[in-house]
């Protein structure tokens, strides 16, 4: 188990019924963590590499089946979800937090509920 990955999970204080957009999923390893804890609620992880969404939704076939979980090719710079509100919004190691901060946070408030969570990490691997 990435002990990593299940610490952000859990500083992001995830609620059954929550609706969670993870950008830069990759292999899905977050998205199984919140996945497991939902009920109603729904996952949606996006990341820019097909390869990486392949992994994840192999990863988490089970969640996808049961429709608490889908998986997204694309990049955050032309991401467009419509109307879809998020309660936790979760971005790791995104380079783009990190290089271009503002322009980053701007392109994701669009989908952040009111008194939503936008969660940020952006650590140096092991």
């Amino acid at each position: 188990m990435n002990d990593r990955q299940k610490n952000i999970v859990r500083e992001l204080d995830v609620k059954p019924t929550d609706r969670v957009l993870e950008i830069g999923c990759g292999q899905g390893v977050a998205g199984t963590y919140v996945c497991e804890q939902l009920t109603t609620g729904f996952y949606l992880g996006v990341d820019r590499s097909q390869k990486m969404i392949d992994a994840a939704t192999r990863r988490n076939q089970r969640f996808i089946d049961d429709g608490k979980a889908q998986f997204l090719l694309q990049e955050l710079e032309s991401l467009d979800l419509g109307d879809q509100k998020f309660d936790k919004i979760l971005a790791v190691r995104v380079r783009l937090f990190y290089s271009e901060p503002e322009r980053a946070r701007k392109l994701v408030k669009k989908y952040l509920a009111p008194h939503g969570m936008l969660k940020v990490v952006y650590d140096t691997p092991n």
